[in-house]
């Protein structure tokens, strides 16, 4: 008889133990499912903020009132040779004319159209947003 009490003790126990497990899961599922609603609303929230600035980066630099020194000072920099800051603003035959002088020479040339982007580069990224604007966006300058 001892060994049938013990028995249906270490049953009763285990199905306390399993019981007291399964009111814990629950209580964790319910802190993960909390913890992922906070997540997704934060990260809903940071992917709007994201949206917004990007929209609001891309209307500046897509509009001709805003300033675009800061792309075309680094894509000089960093694409001179190609000519890319020229298309950006806006000067199709300056940028050709690069682009041509980069792919013809066949790289002979390649190291000095860098060189006048790298130049221009410099010099749009040391104008103010204003000086810019009114030197190569409104008064149009192609060259330096």
């Amino acid at each position: 008889m001892s060994d049938t009490n013990n028995s249906q003790n270490y049953k009763k126990d285990i199905q306390k133990g399993a019981k007291k497990i399964k009111e814990k899961a629950k209580e964790f599922a319910k802190e993960i499912d909390q913890n992922t609603k906070e997540f997704q609303e934060e990260a809903k929230s940071t992917a709007e903020e994201f949206t917004k600035g990007a929209k609001k980066a891309y209307q500046e630099i897509s509009s001709d009132q805003g300033s675009k020194r800061i792309v075309v000072g680094v894509v000089a920099i960093l694409f001179g040779a190609l000519g890319i800051h020229k298309f950006i603003l806006g000067y199709q035959k300056e940028g050709i004319v690069m682009l041509v002088l980069s792919l013809l020479s066949l790289g002979f040339l390649v190291g000095l159209v860098a060189l006048i982007g790298i130049v221009e580069g410099i010099i749009y990224l040391r104008k103010s947003d204003e000086e810019f604007f009114k030197i190569y966006q409104e008064g149009r300058r192609p060259w330096f």
